[in-house]
């Protein structure tokens, strides 16, 4: 443990934290726009820079650590001018459309220059017109709105570990792209597996769900947290629902599971839900057995009519021919029901689960 002053509150914290680390613990604002909890900090956006007794130059609050004795004052004047001129750069490249941006209300450069008093951008830089990509069906990419922060590209090499994205371009172009040698490329031809992390923590609209385009803003949408049905992993959901419909799926930060990751089922696989081919009723099939020909009935008589054929094939091939294959999207109790249904009224283990690993 080591003894610092932020602000002129004193504290004792663990050695080896940051001092962004130890201010957000107790409760100190430092902006950031490049820093990402879960990924490495770089100090890139240089928001987090901060003042501390004895240095001549401000450092990165986001990775320096902590020592002993160290004084730290996070808003001095000459800090909070350096901030402002930041945050007046970025406006100055950066398109005025958070009105109808989809991230409005949950962008993190919307909220730094709110909170550092910067209305609008008044540097006379010139920013180029560059394209919106949309040729894959999951994400969409606004390069003009990429403030080239690096998170994507950090989320891609260290969680993911694809490294399909890089900074591409200088100065007003640059951006988070995928390239081979000096030709940008698509997602898909550099080997994308489109888990979407890089949108889930991207903080401005350079970003997005393709499919949640238009269907609401992020403050609108009730969060509701579940279990992903893909596989045996058992990852954390939070999802987005607004009017009864999915507008977007986000990783729920469990440290025990997924810590909030997510692959390209747990994000995008779930238009299962609403889709016009799903069952809704218990049918029989009437006719031959190909014909495709079913009838709706009630859950009584299904359950009867699938007592009664059971019974039938056990007593004519033996408890050996009937297996039990069970879903994900069923609860573990359900699916404990199935394999106790197997084995103690069948008489068999040929029970099977599409979610095992």
């Amino acid at each position: 443990m080591v003894n610092i002053t932020i602000d002129g509150k004193q504290m004792t914290v663990e050695e080896g934290k940051t001092i962004l680390e130890v201010a957000k613990a107790n409760g100190i604002y430092i902006p950031t726009l490049c820093y990402h909890p879960k990924l490495r900090p770089i100090g890139s956006c240089r928001l987090c820079l901060v003042a501390i007794e004895g240095r001549e130059k401000p450092v990165t609050a986001c990775n320096t650590p902590v020592a002993e004795g160290m004084v730290v004052r996070t808003s001095t004047p000459e800090i909070l001018e350096m901030r402002k001129g930041i945050i007046n750069m970025i406006l100055s490249m950066h398109p005025e459309d958070c009105l109808t941006c989809e991230k409005a209300g949950n962008c993190e450069l919307q909220e730094c220059a709110y909170n550092l008093g910067v209305k609008k951008g008044t540097l006379p830089l010139e920013a180029q017109e560059l394209p919106v990509l949309k040729e894959n069906p999951f994400i969409v990419r606004d390069y003009n709105k990429c403030i080239a922060c690096g998170r994507c590209i950090r989320a891609c090499k260290e969680v993911q570990c694809q490294r399909v994205l890089d900074l591409v371009g200088k100065g007003s172009e640059a951006r988070a792209g995928a390239t081979v040698g000096d030709q940008e490329i698509t997602l898909e031809e550099a080997g994308c597996v489109f888990c979407g992390n890089c949108v889930q923590v991207c903080p401005v609209g350079a970003l997005l769900e393709k499919d949640s385009l238009g269907k609401g803003r992020q403050w609108e949408a009730k969060k509701v947290r579940t279990v992903c049905t893909f596989c045996g992993v058992g990852c954390n959901l939070e999802v987005n629902v607004k009017d009864d419909h999915i507008v977007r799926v986000r990783g729920y930060e469990n440290p025990l599971v997924n810590d909030g990751w997510l692959c390209v089922k747990g994000r995008f696989g779930n238009d299962f839900v609403e889709s016009p081919e799903r069952i809704k009723r218990p049918l029989i099939r009437v006719g031959e057995k190909g014909e495709g020909k079913f009838k709706e009935v009630s859950w009584e008589e299904a359950l009867d009519y699938t007592a009664k054929r059971l019974q039938e094939v056990k007593d004519k091939y033996g408890k050996q021919s009937i297996a039990a294959f069970s879903s994900a999207r069923c609860t573990n109790e359900e699916n404990y029901l199935m394999q106790k249904f197997m084995r103690a009224v069948i008489g068999n283990n040929n029970i099977d689960h599409c979610a095992r690993t």
